[in-house]
């Protein structure tokens, strides 16, 4: 039998298997992208095809644990409503067996044509790495052209997540790696036909342009044009927690600068973490038919308490951030839910001027499962302003300190754990919650903290306080729900 036919059809089986005790987990999402079965991470080919939205990703259909992984894909005409598509690939072919991991999407005359990492490993755990090419006409059955790319010297075999863009009828490649010396780069690539590929150089990392011992491993690179700049978006591994700075197991950041497309030397600036919270990693963007930069992240971490999260006994775990659209604003890459997600929005509840003081406060229906909740903030005379939701996550503004903070209870102690970041003022709080999620923006995206949450039991409470003086708010809240 036809391996690559044998594995799709085993990883269909996997789903059919277990689908109702998936869908019977309560804490399963309702307006995010998830696993039908076992593990997802990185979002991987994000790109707009023929008038409709792909996003694929890494799935290991057989456990919640990182394993051979499959390209899984899902379509969308309006980054809401998603279909669920045909497996794209399955790590079937000598130069893949070990997991068909991350890479992109790009269009070539008409065809659907994907760039992805082989990972083979021999008996001893010793890793080959090749860059691979699979190609489609309609967008949902794929053809493996095989191997474009092999490791060139003077890196190590993590060598990986191709992202692939066109520049003046040239195609360029950027894939994150890890050199012999165990330094992280990300390297830059030209081609003329997407088979064919010169290596140019290493376009940023560890020990290059001032960047001291940054990161052993870069992961998942992303490298576009955003208003006059370049922009290199890039997961590094191996950071030392640095004040409120990352403080993941590993963290997800950007450099702004200048692209030299000869030498493939990104002058930049320093790198910028793109988001705060306790579970983002591995993003990938694309441009879409309006013009707009979209990015997709995965909400998790490699490593961190993976094998802690709840929705393991319901045999699935992890899914992606909701989309975002991103602009480039005063030197820093700001954040915001793409607008087509507001017609999720149902049963609309309003609050004007809203008075908290030195209290815990409800308002009638103001609570829910799965909501956005926007609240515009007109005047804090306050050391503090608090918002709980479902009385297992705190949302708290020191004003007197400047200090936004995200508290949780920890999956690995029950204890409090926080994210925390610098915020000079506090106008406008948006929040996607979900029922093991939350999202939260702030000043129009110019912080985000992205987590997962899981509330002992199915809590509605959104509660308000303020500490030593009182806050006046306007508040709006929306339940939202697939059609």
């Amino acid at each position: 039998m036809d391996r690559n036919y044998d594995l799709i059809r085993q990883a269909e089986e996997m789903f059919k298997k277990y689908k109702d005790v998936v869908n019977e987990d309560e804490y399963r999402l309702h307006f995010h992208l998830m696993p039908p079965v076992g593990l997802l991470n990185d979002p991987n080919g994000f790109i707009q095809w023929q008038g409709r939205y792909h996003l694929f990703y890494q799935w290991n259909p057989f456990q919640t644990a990182h394993g051979a992984k499959f390209w899984g894909h899902y379509s969308s005409s309006n980054l809401v409503d998603w279909r669920k598509e045909k497996i794209a690939l399955a790590p079937s072919e000598w130069y893949e067996k070990n997991g068909c991991y991350s890479g992109s999407a790009v269009e070539d005359n008409g065809i659907l044509k994907l760039l992805y990492t082989g990972n083979v490993k021999d008996e001893y755990g010793n890793r080959e790495t090749y860059q691979c090419l699979a190609e489609s006409e309609n967008g949902v059955d794929f053809i493996k052209k095989g191997v474009v790319l092999r490791l060139p010297e003077g890196y190590s075999a993590h060598f990986r997540d191709p992202k692939v863009w066109k520049r003046n009828e040239k195609w360029f490649m950027v894939i994150g790696a890890q050199t012999k010396q165990l330094e992280g780069r990300a390297v830059l690539f030209a081609s003329n036909n997407l088979e064919d590929w010169t290596l140019i150089g290493d376009v940023a990392g560890t020990n290059l342009n001032g960047l001291q011992n940054f990161g052993y491993m870069w992961e998942c690179p992303d490298l576009f044009r955003l208003g006059d700049n370049d922009i290199l978006l890039v997961s590094p591994q191996g950071l030392q927690r640095t004040g409120m700075l990352y403080q993941n197991v590993y963290n997800t950041g950007y450099f702004i600068g200048t692209l030299d497309y000869e030498t493939g030397k990104l002058e930049h600036g320093n790198f910028q973490e793109l988001d705060r919270g306790f579970e983002f990693y591995a993003p990938q963007t694309t441009v879409d038919e309006k013009g707009r930069r979209l990015l997709f992240g995965w909400m998790g971490v490699p490593e961190q308490d993976e094998d802690l999260h709840p929705t393991i006994s319901h045999h699935w775990i992890h899914a992606m951030t909701i989309p975002r659209e991103l602009k480039l604003v005063n030197g820093q890459i700001y954040q915001n839910p793409v607008e087509e997600l507001k017609k999720l929005r149902r049963n609309k509840v309003s609050k004007n001027n809203a008075i908290v003081h030195e209290e815990k406060k409800t308002f009638a229906s103001f609570e829910g499962t799965a909501y956005e909740l926007l609240i515009n903030i007109h005047e804090i005379k306050a050391e503090a302003f608090e918002i709980i939701l479902k009385d297992s996550v705190w949302i708290i503004y020191n004003k007197k300190e400047c200090v936004f903070t995200l508290e949780r209870k920890s999956m690995k102690t029950g204890e409090p754990e926080i994210r925390q970041c610098k915020l000079s003022n506090l106008s406008i709080i948006q929040i996607f919650v979900d029922t093991s999620s939350i999202e939260i923006f702030l000043n129009d995206g110019q912080e985000v903290f992205t987590s997962r949450m899981f509330p002992s039991v199915k809590n509605p409470n959104i509660t308000f306080g303020s500490y030593h003086g009182k806050v006046l708010c306007s508040i709006q809240k929306w339940d939202l729900h697939q059609q």
